[in-house]
């Protein structure tokens, strides 16, 4: 099942159980997928172009919530999280991290890296290989811990 009737049943089960939030984000989600779907042509989204689509959904909110939590608005800031929760439910499963350490790993050696000079390299490959199952931001901290 395409992340986009996944999205449309759980749009139709927040709206029976009347959850404001879930509905809002499903809502934004549905939103965006439209937008990619007339922007492009007629073209149908592939599972990568949805999955996308949901990752910078959830970075935005999560920047959000960030950026309210500084500002001791946490009236905001809760929302925007509750919003994130629902809306990675439509992710794959998250690379834990010493998973994520052994697949860089694998890069590296790949790459031939030894230096923050490669860093470039091992980060292009890691974001491809990695790309839905883990956050950029995770993947760049182990690859410059690595890298030192």
């Amino acid at each position: 099942m395409s992340v986009q009737s996944q999205v449309m049943e759980q749009m139709k089960v927040a709206m029976k159980a009347k959850d404001t939030v879930a509905l809002e984000s499903l809502r934004a989600l549905k939103s965006a997928f439209l937008l990619a779907n007339t922007s492009g042509g007629n073209v149908e989204l592939s599972e990568e172009d949805e999955i996308k689509i949901v990752q910078k959904l959830v970075k935005q909110r999560k920047d959000s919530a960030a950026i309210f939590q500084e500002q001791n608005r946490m009236d905001l800031a809760e929302p925007e999280i509750a919003q994130a929760k629902i809306l990675e439910q439509f992710l794959p499963a998250q690379m834990g991290e010493e998973e994520l350490k052994a697949a860089i790993e694998a890069i590296i050696g790949q790459t031939g890296a030894s230096s923050m000079k490669d860093m470039g390299k091992v980060m292009g490959m890691a974001s491809q290989q990695l790309a839905g199952k883990a956050d950029g931001k995770a993947i760049s901290t182990v690859v410059k811990q690595l890298l030192t």
